[in-house]
C-alpha cells in the first residue's frame, strides 16, 4: 500500500483542492466585478488581467498567490484556466450578469455585479492589492494597453494554451546586476575552465 506523503499531496490536488482553488477565483471574480466602478470598463480582457495582475502581485508581495488558480496563455494575455466555468456559476447564482454590447467592429462583455462581494474573504493586504489593481486596469488602460502590458517574457516564452505558472513572475523581472553578481558569475567560469 501506497502512503501519500506531504510532497504528494503537492503535486496531486484534490478534488477538495481543487474545488477551494475554483471558489476563490469564484470570489475574485465576482469582487473584481463588483469593485469595477462602471462595467463599461471590465470586458473579458481587463477582467482575466485584473485577475493575473492581482495574483500575481500578491505572490510578488506575499509569497502566495490569492486564488492558488491556473493561468494558461491566449492571444491577450494570461487567462485564469478555469474562467469560463466560474463566469457560469456566477451568473446562475445570480451574482453577476454578463452583458454583450456592440464596440466598434466587435461585442464586448461586460460582467455587472447584482450583489455585492464579500471582501471578507480576503485578507486586508489582498484586499488593498485587488483594490490598487481593478482601479489601474479599470480606468488608466484599454483592453489593447492591458493586453499588450500582459505580453511579457513570460507570456512570450509560453506556448499558446500553456500553463504558466505565478513563480515565473519572480524571475521576469529584470534586476540590476551588482558588484557580487559579478564575482559570483567570474568564480563560475573560472571554475568550468
Amino acid at each position: 500500500m501506497h502512503m501519500v506523503s506531504g510532497t504528494d499531496r503537492e503535486r496531486a490536488p484534490s478534488m477538495d483542492r481543487i474545488g477551494r482553488m475554483t471558489d476563490l477565483l469564484k470570489e475574485l471574480t465576482h469582487y473584481i466585478c463588483w469593485r469595477a466602478d462602471d462595467p463599461a470598463k471590465l470586458g473579458a480582457t481587463k477582467l482575466n488581467k485584473a485577475l493575473w495582475f492581482s495574483d500575481t502581485i500578491a505572490y510578488r508581495v506575499a509569497g502566495r498567490s490569492i486564488t492558488n488558480t491556473t493561468y494558461v496563455k491566449r492571444q491577450f494575455g494570461p487567462v485564469p484556466k478555469r474562467i469560463l466555468v466560474v463566469l457560469q456559476e456566477l451568473e446562475v447564482e445570480g451574482k453577476i450578469a454578463i452583458r454583450h454590447n456592440q464596440r466598434f467592429h466587435y461585442i464586448q462583455r461586460e460582467f455587472v455585479a447584482l450583489e455585492p462581494a464579500a471582501p471578507s474573504t480576503f485578507s486586508a493586504q489582498e484586499t488593498e492589492i485587488i483594490d490598487e489593481v481593478v482601479a489601474w486596469v479599470c480606468n488608466r488602460h484599454t483592453a489593447t494597453s492591458i493586453s499588450e502590458f500582459s505580453h511579457d517574457v513570460i507570456w512570450d516564452s509560453a506556448a499558446e494554451g500553456e500553463e504558466i505558472p505565478l513563480y515565473a513572475v519572480l524571475g521576469a523581472a529584470a534586476g540590476e546586476i551588482t558588484e557580487v553578481d559579478r564575482e559570483w558569475a567570474s568564480k563560475v567560469i573560472a571554475s568550468r575552465t
